[in-house]
């Protein structure tokens, strides 16, 4: 996106347990969206507002999801609010499936989906859900540590296709503010940056968490933290799928809703939650052009 964009760009909005989205159809991949201008649209007092942008764009038309085209149409392009790029979003590719489909590009039932993690299949069902197959969790032995106002705890680490570090604690107000990254230990476990995620015990097979995303600060729900952290619980409390042979369900309350997450003995991990769509409109060229220069020029 430069200032020779010169028609209004057509943006729609839409969350996923309330972790929002600017959604950019750009079938074509001709929209440039340099990190400053990705960051500009996601802030929620000078831009749409968002925890993240989808940019829409088939597989065939960009050069990192060329590879994927025959499994996937679609490639999920995402980025941060700070504009950096990212791996996977659980939400956001719930999001995505449902935009497709709103778009008339796909029908309820099953889609494939293009990603920095690879091809995801999601199910859009007719009750409004979207269950999305989110791949097997990936469970690094480092030990880790998170630490905030002076507590720490260990935390599994845990690959989702993106980084987490997965600490349980005795109330979730002792996540702090979330505003900034907590620290953690040691660095190098993460050279690229990780999500944080701050889990309590509501029940049975059900906790609660709370999620510091990289690039984003704290949002109000995150699918790969949810998923990360029904795996991890499911090891702290010593069901393995893979051992047992019966898949393990949790629920995992986000503070924008709840999230269903199914690990199976072959180790994929469901995630089922809501996705919506609340708007659409354009964004002017004279915003994109003033944009980028104040982003230039800061």
């Amino acid at each position: 996106m430069t200032s020779t964009q010169t028609s209004p760009l057509a943006f729609l909005k839409g969350h996923g347990t309330e972790n929002d989205f600017v959604i950019v159809p750009d079938a074509d991949n001709t929209v440039d969206l340099p990190a400053a201008v990705v960051a500009r649209l996601c802030d929620r007092r000078a831009g749409v507002g968002g925890d993240g942008l989808l940019h829409v764009v088939r597989s065939a038309a960009h050069p990192e999801a060329r590879g994927m085209a025959g499994e996937a149409e679609w490639f999920m392009d995402y980025r941060n609010a700070d504009g950096s790029v990212a791996e996977m979003c659980g939400n956001g590719v719930r999001v995505f499936a449902r935009y497709l489909e709103h778009a008339g590009h796909v029908t309820a039932g099953e889609v494939a989906i293009a990603t920095r993690s690879g091809v995801k299949r999601v199910h859009l069902d007719k009750d409004g859900s979207v269950t999305v197959s989110m791949g097997r969790a990936v469970l690094p032995e480092d030990s880790v540590t998170v630490t905030v106002d002076g507590r720490s705890w260990p935390a599994r680490n845990v690959n989702m296709g993106n980084p987490h570090a997965v600490a349980f604690v005795e109330s979730l107000d002792h996540a702090g503010d979330l505003y900034t990254e907590p620290p953690y230990a040691p660095a190098e476990v993460y050279p690229t940056g990780v999500n944080i995620e701050f889990v309590v015990d509501r029940g049975p097979r059900h906790v609660a968490m709370r999620v510091h995303e990289r690039g984003a600060a704290e949002t109000r729900s995150c699918g790969t933290g949810a998923c990360a952290v029904a795996v991890a619980t499911a090891r702290r409390d010593g069901a393995d799928p893979a051992v047992s042979g019966t898949p393990v369900t949790y629920t995992v309350d986000v503070l924008g809703g709840t999230l269903t997450i199914t690990e199976h003995p072959d180790g994929e991990v469901e995630m089922t939650g809501p996705a919506v769509i609340v708007a659409e409109g354009t964004i002017e060229p004279s915003w994109l052009a003033a944009a980028e220069f104040e982003t230039v020029n800061d």
